[in-house]
């Protein structure tokens, strides 16, 4: 007698794949309604519409139209399908790792480069929905405040190796960092300026060095 064909497995890796196409398709709708017309502007339907799906499949993937922003957000900075907290990052983790002021900061200006392209666009559309729609504040205030205490924990990494100004406070460092790696500082210089992604990468470092460093790190 021939043992029974298994396809319970196969069946459940096509399911959760076709799950994460779908999931992936609404949200690259909600990317391109939201960072063209605008939030407020784009319905869950037109969203459901350009995914080629139900709006009840919409729902069922990722929820409201504030949960598609919060995703959108969260992948952006992540680069990948979910939220990655911070210390789990890998750039994160060679900043933590390495020895050398500079190279810490040589370490994250690489990073934000391909963040900022992910994100900025999706950024300054959460920026501009804040503005009306009261879960878009509350998702803005939220991103913000842990922006900020994540160039605090930076600030403290890089002093804990000794290349940092005595005269400037950790909280002045994580402002100055925190202020250049913004969407609005890249918007400015990349979208707005025609500057490319490798100049700005290059610029942030060079400026950190001349700001942030001793005289004796900046080589």
């Amino acid at each position: 007698m021939k043992p029974p064909v298994k396809t319970r497995r196969y069946d459940n890796a096509r399911r959760t794949e076709q799950a994460a196409l779908t999931r992936q398709d609404i949200l690259d709708a909600a990317r391109d309604l939201f960072t063209s017309q605008g939030y407020a502007r784009t319905t869950v339907g037109a969203i459901a519409e350009r995914a080629g799906v139900a709006i009840d499949t919409l729902y069922a993937a990722i929820g409201r139209k504030p949960d598609l922003m919060r995703a959108l957000v969260e992948t952006s900075i992540s680069g990948q399908d979910h939220a990655v907290p911070a210390e789990e990052r890998d750039y994160v983790q060679r900043i933590q790792a390495a020895q050398d002021t500079r190279e810490q900061l040589a370490i994250y200006a690489a990073a934000i480069v391909p963040i900022q392209e992910r994100m900025a666009p999706i950024f300054l559309a959460l920026r501009d929905a804040a503005l009306t729609d009261g879960d878009c504040a509350a998702l803005w205030q939220e991103i913000s405040r842990r922006r900020a205490t994540n160039m605090l924990r930076m600030a403290g990494a890089l002093r804990a190796t000794g290349g940092l100004r005595a005269d400037l406070t950790d909280q002045q460092v994580a402002d100055i960092i925190w202020s250049m790696n913004a969407a609005e500082y890249w918007d400015l210089l990349v979208t707005q300026r025609g500057w490319s992604p490798q100049e700005f990468g290059a610029w942030v470092l060079d400026a950190w060095t001349r700001l942030l460093l001793t005289p004796s790190e900046r080589q």
